[in-house]
């Protein structure tokens, strides 16, 4: 077997431990050296592909690579750029295929949600059709954790774990001031459509009337008259009220609370304001005082207090893509499989990339108390583990020591330029 080069590339929304994949699949292609040249990466995903703008990890130390582990967002640079069909245009995807036979890149490893998954599978697709091979094999990376087939997706414990803390702390603060200022707190969390980072809320509770005490989920209907009439019985009942409310939150029709009426580049509705939005209907109609906040990139960027399982999921996953590349898999996904034991052990299995592009995984309706405001035990059994363990990163002079690769170019082979 000829040795040839591979392309790594991180897609969508960045976590605090993409780059423990990256990492992972670096270091696992130097163990091939007869069967893998280069690692290039994607500068900004795949768009660094239909440029022709690749990065060569080989310029990097070893020390730089392993640095990764601890290193939040997109070393390499993400993006989100979404590919057509093939029926509608063709011409980006033997672009990628074009870029990959001038570099002798025959591995493709693409890190990303569902979007990313099905993109990969077409481009194994062409590349097969076109003669031309290539073994496509996707990373999952998702803080949504709403990809099937996989148990949990990495990227989202450590989101869990900010927001269950985020919540906690912030749920303190409020009942020492309930008294004479601050009657609600409401935080606004990711989530467009499946209210999996909403509901790690509520492990912050550790009895019935602790904090939060309303989850607001994109799988319930969001009923304004019931919605207010409960947070006035929790104010009456605790002084204070703590509400954790998914960007996703709909109305019957719909609706989003939170649609600013814009799209992003997935055709997806631009969500934001929906924690004033509550905000001002609890003001306008109970007349109590609020303060409110929007985690935003902060949930998905704090590798400070990073889940220790989500970390060695995210770099498990990325070993096992290399793995399977020099297996000879392709069009495949390295998946977190929980085992059925008392104790939470898991281990990394394999599924189709027909099964799992563009699906999403909502959470179950088992995982939401009766009334819709709260997560049953069946879902704290689930989540608990994923946050479970802490892998602080290094400190310098007070704050964490991230790591900065060189991220050196590669000479171009191609004359032509492509148009995004």
């Amino acid at each position: 077997m000829s040795r040839k080069n591979a392309f790594y590339a991180q897609s969508g929304g960045v976590t605090a431990v993409i780059n423990a994949s990256a990492c992972a699949v670096i270091e696992t292609a130097r163990k091939y050296p007869k069967k893998i040249g280069k690692v290039y990466a994607g500068r900004h995903g795949i768009i660094g592909a239909l440029r022709e703008d690749l990065i060569d990890t080989s310029k990097e130390t070893v020390n730089a690579v392993r640095g990764l582990l601890n290193t939040p967002s997109g070393a390499f640079g993400s993006c989100r750029y979404k590919l057509k069909s093939l029926q509608e245009n063709r011409a980006e995807y033997e672009r990628l295929i074009e870029v990959f036979k001038a570099h002798n890149i025959g591995y493709f490893f693409y890190n990303g949600g569902g979007d990313s998954a099905d993109t990969c599978l077409k481009v194994s697709q062409l590349s097969k059709a076109l003669g031309y091979p290539l073994q496509a094999i996707h990373i999952p990376k998702t803080i949504d954790n709403d990809l099937p087939y996989t148990d949990n997706c990495p990227g989202f414990g450590s989101v869990a774990k900010y927001v269950a803390i985020s919540t906690k702390e912030a749920a303190m603060d409020v009942k020492s001031m309930c008294e004479t200022s601050t009657k609600v707190f409401i935080l606004e969390v990711m989530g467009r459509h499946a209210g999996w980072i909403a509901a790690s809320a509520g492990l912050a509770a550790q009895s019935q009337n602790d904090a939060p005490h309303i989850i607001l989920f994109p799988e319930i209907i969001f009923d304004k008259k019931k919605f207010l009439k409960k947070v006035s019985t929790i104010i009456k009942r605790n002084g204070y009220c703590v509400i954790v409310a998914s960007e996703g939150a709909r109305y019957e029709d719909g609706t989003f609370l939170a649609d600013s009426g814009t799209r992003d580049a997935f055709g997806h509705a631009q969500l934001g304001g929906l924690a004033p939005t509550l905000a001002q209907m609890i003001k306008v109609e109970l007349g109590y005082k609020f303060h409110w906040a929007v985690a935003d990139y902060l949930q998905r960027s704090a590798r400070h207090i990073a889940s220790k399982t989500d970390l060695e999921q995210a770099y498990s996953v990325g070993e096992r893509a290399v793995d399977f590349a020099m297996q000879g898999k392709n069009s495949v996904m390295p998946c977190i499989v929980r085992k059925d034991t008392k104790q939470y052990k898991w281990s990394i299995g394999e599924v189709s990339l027909h099964k799992v592009a563009n699906k999403e995984k909502m959470l179950p309706r088992t995982f939401i108390s009766k009334d819709g405001y709260q997560i049953t035990k069946k879902a704290v059994e689930y989540l608990q583990p994923l946050i479970a363990g802490e892998a602080y990163p290094d400190y310098r002079n007070g704050l964490p020591r991230y790591i900065e690769l060189k991220n050196i170019g590669v000479k171009k082979k191609l004359r032509s330029n492509f148009e995004l």
